[in-house]
């Protein structure tokens, strides 16, 4: 469960409790991440930083103390604090000879199958070149209104660490783990050093979100638990404040909650599982029961058609599960509950006789 000694590529979430002190940023924590860091590196292991707090070093620059609310105010503490950010791990990493590289996201990066292909072939190169990524939601332009928000950094790292197949992903914030119950209410609260799988009981052990200029919680942590079990990759929440947490995590000590990971799902379910779904396709019962057969999605079984997608777009099924659709709404629409026998008559000849293949369904529920 904790013997990290086979785990090569490990991504390190940092959360803003953990870079700031006393209003301001923990330059200590930054020194002390760049020796781990750099150490670990010498042992042959590949890090990558998912980072959060340039919305928080912005809204410092810029002398607000309060949650910073309001989509353009937080683009603009961000487009501030970025900067400020990624100058804190360069000055930190060179002490130490080594090199960062910035690698800002949206969300449509990885819905996108080719720029998440292409994502993994720059970490490649980083890590040939011997730099460090220190990835990002891109704050300033990424919005949950037009649907390239992660919402959050622990999500975020988590499709970091599915992307490139991390073997570990660490969650550092002020929490040390899951508790059984609210630790600042109660002072009998038990940390849970071992989650083997994420029931409703696990779930509401969850609390709500951390300071003001955070935007996760351990409900954010648990999704990202969900995310890397279909990676097969392991997950520990930790609390970033404590000293050599990371090597300690990777020497296999005791600290924080561990979450065990499922069968490994290959790259493309998992970019099917954790891409955005461009519309939903509403099916019949048998053709449910078809597709958890592995079978393929035929256009009889299918009931309803909502929103709009091409070709090659990943959909909603019922929501229970996602696929990669052979054809776009409109194309859908005239064939819904046809044989499809019916198809080249209906689209013309040289289409595709099924709405999803068995390989490009994947059920998430």
């Amino acid at each position: 469960m904790r013997d990290f000694t086979t785990v090569k590529r490990v991504v390190v979430k940092i959360g803003t409790d953990t870079l700031s002190a006393d209003g301001g940023v923990n330059t200590g924590f930054f020194s002390g991440l760049a020796a781990d860091v750099k150490r670990l590196r010498d042992e042959g292991r590949e890090m990558v930083i998912v980072t959060s707090g340039a919305i928080g070093m912005g809204a410092g620059e810029l002398g607000i103390r309060e949650r910073v609310t309001g989509i353009k105010m937080r683009q603009a503490c961000a487009a501030v604090g970025q900067p400020l950010l990624m100058e804190e791990y360069r000055r930190a990493f060179r002490a130490h000879g080594v090199s960062v590289a910035q690698v800002l996201l949206t969300a449509d990066v990885l819905n996108r199958r080719a720029t998440y292909l292409n994502l993994r072939s720059v970490f490649e190169t980083l890590f040939l070149l011997g730099a460090v990524p220190i990835v990002n939601e891109n704050d300033s332009v990424a919005t949950d209104e037009i649907g390239t928000a992660f919402g959050d950094n622990d999500r975020l790292s988590a499709f970091v660490a599915s992307k490139i197949d991390a073997g570990l992903l660490i969650l550092l914030s002020d929490f040390d783990g899951l508790y059984d119950k609210n630790p600042r209410e109660h002072k009998d609260a038990r940390r849970v050093p071992v989650v083997y799988e994420i029931t409703r009981e696990i779930e509401a052990m969850a609390g709500d979100r951390g300071s003001e200029h955070s935007t996760g919680g351990m409900k954010t942590k648990l999704e990202a638990a969900r995310i890397t079990a279909r990676a097969g990759c392991r997950l520990v929440i930790a609390k970033g404040g404590l000293p050599n947490v990371i090597p300690d995590i990777l020497a296999g000590k005791n600290v924080g909650t561990v979450f065990l990971p499922r069968e490994k799902l290959s790259q493309r379910a998992r970019w099917i599982a954790n891409s955005l779904p461009r519309g939903t396709v509403r099916v019949d019962e048998g053709a449910l029961k078809a597709l958890a057969a592995h079978k393929s999605l035929l256009p009889k079984g299918v009931t309803a058609v909502e929103g709009e997608f091409d070709a090659g777009d990943v959909v909603s099924i019922n929501g229970r599960a996602k696929a990669v659709v052979e054809f776009g709404s409109a194309e859908l629409r005239l064939i819904a509950g046809r044989h499809s026998t019916e198809i080249e008559s209906i689209l013309g000849t040289g289409r595709k006789d099924v709405v999803a293949v068995p390989e490009n369904i994947v059920f998430t529920d």
